[in-house]
């Protein structure tokens, strides 16, 4: 078929999905809170309510049952990035092991450590709470789709133990022509509905006396001796203590907003595979995959066996804005589904069942950064880079220990305490990240090679891996 008639037949077929995240598309998606009208006050204000402000909502009042902690959130819970990602709940506090490695060597073995225990500790809030999101710790694989890339999967297999898997090893796991190799880590990762566990995060966070307020933006912060005043449009809102899991939008503390762009990731997910589809790809230890170029693809079978398959395209828009037109483009979901094709041709002809988009809070070191602002009664953790799920339950207890004030493991930890390499303003940093996308698809290209730019940025510690979420 004809280039422009294969587009044509794409285009149609993903534009026939529902532009809407399948996650949050759902009949028994809880009804919406009340919004916070007038004035109020508490010991800990909580903005966001995304993971990163649920887990710290949550944290905080079981740690400290006496303490009021309230929520709000300017839109619905879990509507952002925690209801829109690919359900990859991942042990990696640092986007990997090869970035924990080259930017925190010292304590590398550390994070890794506090990241396993992160993930077990998400594990057993699901189960003490009940949380009904489809938790499956199924792992995944890293796939090489290109000569060069089966190299690096075994040298990394030999640095950290996964399982290396030859090309008839791995399409023995998921079938897929273009496989050439893979990488298994059985442990570090877990699939989840993500929206679920957000829903279910916020349950348990009213059953224990925390306050949520949905459609409550918060407009300012402002400081004195007693504590903080959070504007809101309805209201102000008083407290002792503010956690700040703003996610991609611009922070309210301004001097952290050249530390973060967003940068847009998009998915689809199909029609449900019948017996016989499933059959073709096999995929019966239902691992979450990735794979392993610059620019990459990650994909995985839901609980009713769609495949949810995004990545590659990283959008930044001039100016850094956050709007919800960004969250469909037909071109990009055009391409996604002539991957998809060409990674499980034997499923050519089936549908997709929903397209979506969303900004992800990305920064120059491509894991989270923190910090606190006003005299020590703001904290906020920031930048995740597409790597949250599991993350941002980190990031809530680092926060936690920065407004307690006391010297902990964490807050000791060289990635709690340094920060990343701020972009440029405008329109260096548009340039920027065009210049870094084009390089990053030319390496691909060719084997790997990163050209004079790629290596600048390397050296200046903006080295990038990928632009998608793993």
């Amino acid at each position: 078929m004809a280039y422009g008639a294969r587009l044509e037949e794409l285009t149609r077929l993903v534009m026939a999905a529902r532009p809407a995240p399948y996650w949050l598309d759902r009949p028994d998606a809880p009804p919406a809170r009340e919004p916070l009208r007038g004035d109020a006050a508490c010991d800990l204000a909580v903005i966001g309510g995304g993971f990163s402000g649920l887990w710290t909502a949550l944290l905080a009042k079981e740690a400290n049952p006496g303490r009021s902690v309230v929520l709000i959130e300017g839109n619905r819970i879990g509507w952002a990035a925690s209801g829109r990602n690919g359900g990859f709940c991942e042990a990696s506090l640092t986007h990997g092991a090869d970035n924990g490695r080259e930017r925190f060597p010292a304590e590398f073995g550390t994070l890794q450590r506090l990241g396993a225990e992160n993930l077990d500790a998400i594990e057993a809030a699901i189960g003490k709470y009940g949380i009904d999101c489809d938790f499956e710790r199924a792992g995944s694989i890293t796939v090489a789709t290109e000569d060069y890339q089966v190299g690096e999967l075994r040298e990394a297999a030999a640095a950290d133990g996964s399982m290396f898997l030859d090309a008839e090893a791995v399409r023995a796991q998921v079938n897929s022509p273009t496989y050439l190799a893979g990488l298994w880590d059985k442990e570090g990762s877990a699939g989840v509905q993500p929206a679920r566990l957000a829903w279910g995060l916020a349950d348990a966070c009213e059953r224990i006396g925390v306050r949520i307020a949905e459609r409550t933006p918060a407009t300012g912060l402002a400081s004195d001796q007693d504590g903080v005043t959070v504007r809101t449009r309805g209201g102000v809102l008083r407290a002792r203590r503010v956690a700040l899991g703003t996610n991609a939008f611009p922070p309210l503390v301004r001097r952290l907003r050249p530390y973060i762009v967003p940068v847009y990731d998009y998915v689809l997910v199909t029609e449900p595979l019948s017996p016989a589809q499933l059959a073709a790809v096999g995929w019966q230890n239902r691992q979450g995959v990735g794979d392993a170029g610059n620019q990459f693809h990650y994909y995985r079978l839901t609980s009713d066996n769609r495949i949810l398959w995004g990545g590659y395209d990283a959008i930044y828009h001039f100016g850094g804005d956050v709007r919800r037109a960004y969250d469909q483009r037909p071109a990009t979901f055009a391409k996604l589904a002539g991957h998809f094709f060409g990674t499980f041709p034997q499923l050519e002809g089936i549908g997709f069942s929903h397209r979506w988009g969303g900004a992800i809070d990305t920064c120059s070191r491509f894991c989270a950064f923190f910090g606190t602002a006003h005299r020590g009664r703001v904290a906020y953790a920031l930048g995740y880079t597409g790597l949250g799920v599991a993350a941002t339950r980190f990031g809530a207890r680092v926060m936690l220990d920065l407004l307690s004030g006391e010297r902990t493991e964490l807050t000791q930890l060289a990635m709690v305490r340094t920060k990343p390499v701020p972009f440029p303003p405008e329109p260096l940093a548009y340039l920027g990240v065009q210049a870094t996308r084009w390089s990053l698809a030319r390496a691909d290209r060719r084997s790997g090679r990163r050209n004079l730019w790629l290596r600048a940025l390397d050296a200046a510690g903006m080295g990038y891996d990928s632009l998608a979420p793993g």
